[in-house]
């Protein structure tokens, strides 16, 4: 029965996540702000899987934005080593199951330990057919549009086109972004892939990212198959 309600779906080829209210979850049953991370983590690891079992093509996460840096150093050291473990261990889980994991974002800034292993996963996995797993780490889109116009000026074109920098993007190959989801109740896309969520479907729900699984997803596919996606037409 389940595989049935399944085949009726539509299946989004790229979804896009944005993890938020691991502290708010944490607090609430009086941990720490570290606890809930870990939570989140964990929930990552089955939302990937679900999604890859669903046919999704590819999983963008907004796992750490620009703005984030104004976050207390010691949660921000926590992070990029919670980053650092979950990229040595799962992600490499990713390319052994034939994953493909990509990052998104100025890498640049990021601890060097963080750089080595986002590296060593994405060289292996960069030959994988799997599903596609897009993580968003130190990324802003208002930084990304911009990075790349300047990349396109600075090879000496005067006019540019809406392909020129959809070529120049941190997610140029990935298919089109289909729906962006955002757990915790709040409404706004926080900087997360502006250029390409601009016919996404927007889907906002009140539970907090730690308490995400399978459940969640196929409630989410199906909100989405009832979805009417015009394009500015009419059907």
């Amino acid at each position: 029965m389940k595989d049935k309600k399944e085949n009726m779906l539509k299946i989004p080829s790229h979804i896009g996540f944005i993890m938020d209210g691991n502290g708010r979850w944490a607090s609430q049953r009086g941990l720490s702000r570290s606890d809930g991370h870990r939570q989140g983590a964990e929930a990552l690891k089955s939302v990937v899987k679900a999604c890859s079992q669903r046919g999704i093509k590819a999983v963008s996460i907004y796992a750490f934005s620009c703005e984030n840096w104004s976050r207390p150093q010691a949660e921000i050291k926590f992070l990029f080593s919670l980053i650092t473990q979950f990229a040595k261990k799962e992600l490499k889980k990713y390319a052994d199951c034939g994953y493909r994991v990509m990052f998104s974002g100025d890498l640049s800034q990021l601890p060097k330990t963080t750089q080595n292993a986002i590296k060593k996963v994405v060289d292996a996995s960069k030959g994988n057919d799997g599903i596609m797993v897009n993580i968003a780490l130190n990324y802003g889109s208002r930084q990304e549009i911009v990075k790349a116009v300047n990349t396109i000026l600075q090879s000496g074109i005067r006019e540019v086109d809406e392909q020129m920098i959809e070529d120049c993007l941190y997610t140029a190959g990935l298919p089109p972004l289909d729906v962006v989801v955002r757990s915790s109740g709040e409404k706004r896309l926080s900087n997360f892939m502006l250029w390409q969520s601009a016919y996404s479907e927007l889907i906002f729900i009140d539970k907090y990212w730690p308490d995400f699984d399978e459940a969640t997803l196929d409630e989410i596919l199906l909100e989405y198959s009832n979805r009417d996606r015009r394009f500015g037409g009419i059907k």
